[in-house]
Parts: structure tokens; C-alpha cells; sequence
């Protein structure tokens, strides 16, 4: 999917600046919240189990996640594994999600996934989108004793 309004591609420096914000941001997401000033006021962001837009949702995603994480876990870590610039306008980043559930059994989970992170014309990301390698599902079941 490309954008049809984009008129030219971002420049290196603001992809450097994202790739940069990224780089500090993404990995203590579960402990700190991020830095804002490189979405776009309407980014929209979907994963496989949210689909929204406007930066005051994606505000409020990073919150939840910063709330479950504390809740629900004895630790829990976000480990990017590397950032790319595959096309102009796509910031990709790989990255695992691993941690212990806050149980007696101490539950663990562990899934993979990649985020793509298009850019407009102002060096913003207006969409973001998560891919995950296992659904939903399969991760919850990690959860339960086996």
C-alpha cells in the first residue's frame, strides 16, 4: 500500500530522527511511555486486535499497555531486533515480546512480530501496523498451566 498524497519521500534526517526515537523509545515501552512528536495527529494503527486512529488513541495504547504490563506481569520485555528502512516512506522494526505472567505457575509468553511505520511527506508516521507470528489465541494460551 503506497500513499498517494505523498509528493516526495521524507528526508534522511527525518528518517534518522525516527529510526533514532524509535531506537530509545521501543525497547522500556512497558516501563516508559514514548515520545509522541513523530506520529502524525491522525496515525492510524492496527494489530491483530486493535484498529484505531488519531493520536489520542494511540496515546491511550501505550498507556494500556504500560497498566496490563504492570498488572498482569512480574517482568515483561519488548526486544528489538533490528530497525530498517526497506522503502522511502517504511520504517520496519522485528522485535519479540517475552515475559512472565504474574501466577503461581509464573506463565510465560513469547511471540515475534514486526511493525511497519509509514512516513508522510513531513517525516511523520501516519500508520502503523503490527504483525504478529502466532494469532490472538495462541498467545493467550501460553498463559495456562499445560
Amino acid at each position: 500500500m503506497s500513499n498517494p498524497v505523498l509528493a516526495h519521500s521524507p528526508s534522511p534526517q527525518q528518517i534518522k530522527k525516527v529510526i533514532k526515537t524509535l531506537e530509545q523509545d521501543l525497547p522500556d515501552l512497558f516501563k516508559t511511555d514514548i515520545c509522541y512528536d513523530i506520529y502524525s495527529h491522525d496515525i492510524a494503527f492496527k494489530d491483530p486486535v486493535n484498529r484505531f486512529n488519531g493520536k489520542f488513541n494511540y496515546r491511550i495504547i501505550f498507556w494500556t499497555l504500560r497498566f496490563h504490563a504492570a498488572l498482569f506481569f512480574t517482568e515483561i520485555y519488548f526486544d528489538v531486533h533490528q530497525i530498517a528502512h526497506p522503502e522511502p516512506d517504511i520504517v520496519r522494526v522485528d522485535w519479540t515480546v517475552r515475559g512472565t505472567l504474574r501466577v503461581p505457575w509464573s506463565a510465560k509468553i513469547l511471540f515475534n512480530g514486526y511493525s511497519n511505520y509509514r512516513l508522510n511527506s513531513e517525516g511523520l508516521i501516519y500508520d502503523h501496523v503490527d504483525t504478529w507470528d502466532r494469532s490472538p489465541k495462541q498467545i493467550l494460551k501460553q498463559f495456562w498451566k499445560s
